[in-house]
């Protein structure tokens, strides 16, 4: 079966990995020069960077295990750290780390050891996990994170150094419009893992587009697919037997296609066969992430991998969490990478100002003077870098009513917001439901386009 899956970011490589392993002809289609989509590298200043940094977690079976299927060996290529949540010492933060015990002791001993909190948000948090727990940290009735943790009475300070960074961390959209059901479902593979291991945090120790992208390539390639980058899709036409794609070098016909573009493109190329769905993909709103890295001399070391800081925008601080990225990768010693989640307000500001005010907020929160006085900075900023996770958003699922043709991307349905893991999942899923069609015999194949073969099964 030939399938052209349009779309090489981290959900278009999980479909055309899981796509090639089962013996289909993948053509992997994408625009850019690059794969890995809004998890990429990017060259910066002679050195292979990221286009954000990411933190991903223990939990994410399914990009584990496509890491392992490509070639990847996760041991190496992810520094992996207890669960945690801490602040420079001396300031007023607190320290929250997990042990390596089995869960869920390691939360419990992770609280009695905390640093920065008064008993009472101490009592609070274990109150809030000890109810999520019991109600399988699922939410019926979707509210905002703030409306759930006002009910849950979490008090200003825990909210203030936990629970709002985790949210904003997590879901990319601030506490006071972001989706408590999809929050729980994260804090239910975090905080709530039954398995310590899954709610490890993993810190990738090579660019993004090196981790699974540029392997997933190798890999399709190696199964006999082509990868075809600066191509773009531009149309997307039925024909009896399957589709025909407009590319900018020409066109080509499949027997399916796997639509893993951004939601905005897919929506253009499914505008003419399915204007509903192009609609509720155009009506998605985003938010931004920005990310800060700041080269100092390469003697320049933080005590932890990564830090979490006090934000407060009105004040000029803007840093969220600030990482080591020479504990990270050897070749970037004395390079910082400070993250800026839920950025609409920072994306406004004059790249040099915000580098410059995310210097001297270093040098403060870490007590290093020199910290404010960087050899160079450079602000990427995501404009679109996930889907507004706000409650009750319908996202749509993989499967389209056009025979042959399915979505892939994390804006599709899940109970994750848009994560690598959402991404890879929804390839995944998207995979199958393609290998589903392949199993139907030709004529049926030839049928559906006219509406008369029967449903295919829905994966989710």
């Amino acid at each position: 079966m030939r399938v052209a899956v349009a779309g090489g970011g981290w959900a278009g490589c999980a479909a055309a990995v899981e796509l090639a392993a089962g013996g289909a002809r993948v053509t992997l289609i994408e625009a850019a020069r690059s794969l890995g989509g809004r998890a990429r590298g990017v060259a910066v200043q002679g050195k292979m960077l990221d286009n954000g940094q990411h933190i991903l977690l223990g939990a994410y079976g399914e990009t584990l295990r496509l890491l392992r299927l490509v070639g990847i060996d996760p041991g190496r290529a992810l520094l992996r750290l207890p669960v945690q949540m801490r602040y420079p010492e001396g300031r007023e933060g607190m320290d929250f780390v997990a042990p390596r015990w089995p869960a869920p002791l390691h939360l419990a001993a992770a609280l009695v050891r905390a640093k920065g909190l008064a008993r009472e948000d101490k009592m609070a948090l274990a109150r809030f996990t000890t109810a999520a727990r019991w109600m399988g940290w699922v939410l019926y009735n979707d509210c905002t994170v703030d409306e759930l943790l006002e009910r849950f009475d979490q008090p200003a300070r825990l909210k203030r150094l936990l629970w709002h960074p985790l949210c904003i961390a997590a879901l990319n959209t601030p506490p006071q419009r972001a989706s408590a059901k999809v929050f729980l479902a994260v804090l239910r593979d975090s905080l709530g893992a039954k398995r310590r291991a899954a709610s490890d945090m993993l810190l990738p120790r090579m660019d993004m587009g090196a981790l699974f992208p540029q392997a997933a390539a190798r890999f399709v390639e190696g199964h006999g697919g082509k990868v075809l980058s600066g191509v773009k899709l531009t149309a997307a036409s039925p024909t009896a037997t399957g589709w025909r794609l407009a590319l900018s070098g020409g066109a080509e016909e499949f027997d399916a296609l796997v639509l893993a573009t951004p939601a905005t493109q897919s929506a253009t190329i499914l505008a003419p066969h399915a204007p509903e769905l192009a609609a509720q993909l155009s009506a998605l709103a985003y938010e931004p992430i920005a990310t800060c890295y700041l080269q100092y001399d390469p003697s320049v070391r933080l005590a932890l991998p990564f830090y979490a800081l006090l934000d407060d925008p009105a004040h000029g601080r803007w840093g969220q969490f600030a990482f080591d990225r020479g504990q990270l990768d050897a070749g970037q010693q004395g390079l910082l990478a400070v993250v800026i989640s839920a950025a609409a307000a920072a994306a406004g500001h004059d790249q040099e100002d915000l580098a410059g005010l995310i210097a001297a907020q270093l040098a403060r929160d870490l007590r290093r003077p020199e910290l404010a006085a960087p050899q160079w900075s450079r602000v990427i900023t995501e404009k679109r870098a996930t889907f507004s996770c706000t409650p009750d958003l319908v996202r749509p699922g993989n499967e389209t009513a056009l025979p042959g043709l399915v979505l892939a991307g994390d804006y599709t349905a899940s109970d994750y917001p848009a994560t690598l893991e959402t991404a890879v999942q929804s390839g995944v899923a998207a995979a199958a439901l393609i290998r589903s069609y392949d199993k139907l015999p030709p004529e049926k194949r030839r049928l559906s386009h006219t509406g008369s073969a029967p449903a295919r099964p829905s994966v989710s």
